[in-house]
């Protein structure tokens, strides 16, 4: 297999995540990139599996986008994908279209709930754009998913919504992706489920 060595794990569960901030005005250095880093800080406090981060900060360009997460993908091995930006509904916004040029199938339903927790603060959500893929190659399956561009949205969006006392009012995304990694032949990820508690059937959960 052309990148059977890139794809090793140094741990069977070892999740590889490829972070992917899309923005120009980021890519060219006029202000600092905030997507990845709060991504990459969200997933550390979030995941108690050992995971590895490939980052990349590239412009709102379609064949970039779809070539970036080609290669995280492909190349790296990455089992989960998440983009950063790019998802309204100007012309320069491009990243969804992209992402489904990477994709084999699509998963709509975490664009539908990111959509239903943004609603929560601003009714300006439904301009959102978000969708997630599959992307399935031989020997290797990933998940791609769209993410919004504003930090605390990223972390409403993944987290959820709770009240006071920490009871989950509306599930984050977040919940539902350990379990589609399981689907897809990926590693057993581990939530800290102070953070996030991921969402299994029993027979699923393994002791």
């Amino acid at each position: 297999m052309k990148h059977k060595e890139a794809w090793k794990r140094s741990t069977p569960n070892e999740i590889k995540i490829g972070l992917i901030s899309i923005s120009d005005r980021a890519s060219k250095g006029v202000y600092s990139d905030e997507g990845i880093p709060t991504l990459r800080a969200w997933l550390i406090n979030a995941l108690s599996s050992p995971c590895v981060f490939h980052e990349r900060l590239i412009a709102d360009e379609g064949k970039i986008i779809t070539e970036t997460i080609v290669e995280l993908v492909d190349d790296l091995g990455c089992d989960l994908v998440l983009t950063t930006g790019g998802t309204g509904p100007s012309r320069r916004d491009v990243t969804p279209e992209a992402t489904i040029d990477a994709g084999t199938r699509e998963m709509p339903g975490f664009g539908e709930q990111m959509r239903q927790i943004s609603l929560r603060f601003v009714p300006t959500a439904i301009l959102s754009r978000q969708t997630a893929v599959l992307r399935e190659i031989d020997g290797h399956a990933a998940l791609v998913m769209n993410l919004p561009g504003q930090p605390k949205a990223i972390q409403e969006t993944l987290e959820g919504l709770k009240d006071g006392e920490g009871k989950v009012l509306i599930p984050g995304i977040f919940a539902a992706i350990p379990y589609c990694i399981d689907l897809i032949g990926g590693p057993y990820i581990q939530t800290n489920e102070v953070v996030i508690k991921a969402f299994r059937p029993k027979a699923a959960i393994k002791k």
